[in-house]
C-alpha cells in the first residue's frame, strides 16, 4: 500500500481513530528523529581520537567462566582479557561491595547484558568488574544464572578508582568503560560519563539506557518506567542467600 500526502505510511491498526493516527503520526516523526539523531552519536563516538594509554596492566582476581563450577580463583591481567582477532574490550563496572549487597540496578542490568554476552564477545571483548571478592560475585552470578567470559575483582587494584567506577562523592558507580588495543599498546576509548553530566528536571540520568532492555521496553509502554526498579526476583536472590 502507497502511503498518502496525510500520513507517513498506509499501515492502519484495528479500530484506530483519527486522534490516535494523527498523534501516532507525530510521535513517528519524533522516532525518525531519534533515529538520526542515535546514528550521528555513533559516528561521533567512532570518531573520537585515541584516549589516553592504561599506564598499568591491572591484576584482577577470577574463578572459573561457569559460576556454579568448583575451582581455585586465578589472577589475570587487563591485557590477558584481550583475546585474538578482537581488539576493543568493554568493561562494566558491578556495584558490589565487600562488606555489602549488590547492587539491584546493577543486577537488573547484567541479567538482561548476560544473555546477550555470548554475541556480544564474538566481536568485542567483555569483562564485568566488582569489588567483592571471587566467592561472593560467583555465589551471586549463579544464582542469577549469569553466563560472562569474566567476572573479576578489582578489590586488590585501583582500576575502579582509576577508571572513575567509585569516588569519593559517589561511592560506587554502575560505570562502562572501552578500551582499544592498537600498535601503540591500549588505550581508553570511552566510557559512560553521562552519569557524572549535570542533572536536568524530571531527566534520568540514562547514561546506560541505550544497552538497557528493561527501560527501553517499559519506555514503550503507557506506563513507562514507573517509580523505581522492578524488585522480587532480586528480593528473592537475597532470600536465597539469608540477607533478606
Amino acid at each position: 500500500m502507497a502511503a498518502t500526502m496525510e500520513t507517513i505510511h498506509a499501515l492502519r491498526w484495528p479500530n484506530e481513530s483519527a486522534e490516535y493516527r494523527a498523534a501516532r503520526d507525530r510521535l513517528l516523526e519524533a522516532e525518525m528523529d531519534l533515529r538520526r539523531r542515535t546514528e550521528a552519536v555513533a559516528e561521533l563516538r567512532r570518531a573520537l581520537p585515541p584516549g589516553g594509554p592504561v599506564a598499568e596492566d591491572y591484576v584482577f582476581d577470577e574463578g572459573p567462566t561457569d559460576p556454579t563450577a568448583d575451582g581455585p580463583s586465578r589472577q589475570v591481567r587487563l591485557s590477558e582479557l584481550f583475546t585474538e582477532g578482537r581488539d576493543s574490550l568493554v568493561i562494566y563496572g558491578f556495584m558490589y561491595p565487600p562488606d555489602g549487597n549488590p547492587c539491584p540496578m546493577c543486577t537488573a542490568f547484567l541479567d538482561g547484558l548476560s544473555g546477550n554476552a555470548a554475541q556480544i564477545t564474538e566481536t568485542v571483548n567483555l569483562a564485568v568488574v566488582g569489588k567483592a571478592p571471587v566467592p561472593m560475585l560467583r555465589e551471586w552470578a549463579a544464582l542469577r544464572g549469569w553466563r560472562f567470559p569474566h567476572l573479576l575483582s578489582s578489590g586488590g587494584n585501583t582500576f575502579n578508582r582509576d577508571y572513575h567506577a567509585e569516588s569519593e562523592s559517589f561511592g560506587q558507580v554502575p560505570m562502562f568503560n572501552v578500551f582499544h588495543r592498537g600498535a601503540d599498546g591500549i588505550r581508553h576509548a570511552w566510557a559512560s560519563e553521562m552519569f557524572f553530566a549535570p542533572s536536568e528536571p524530571d531527566q534520568h540520568p540514562r547514561h546506560a539506557d541505550m544497552m538497557w532492555p528493561l527501560w527501553n521496553i517499559l519506555d514503550l509502554t503507557p506506563g513507562g518506567r514507573g517509580d523505581g526498579i522492578p524488585l522480587a526476583s532480586y528480593q528473592e536472590t537475597l532470600k536465597a542467600l539469608g540477607r533478606a
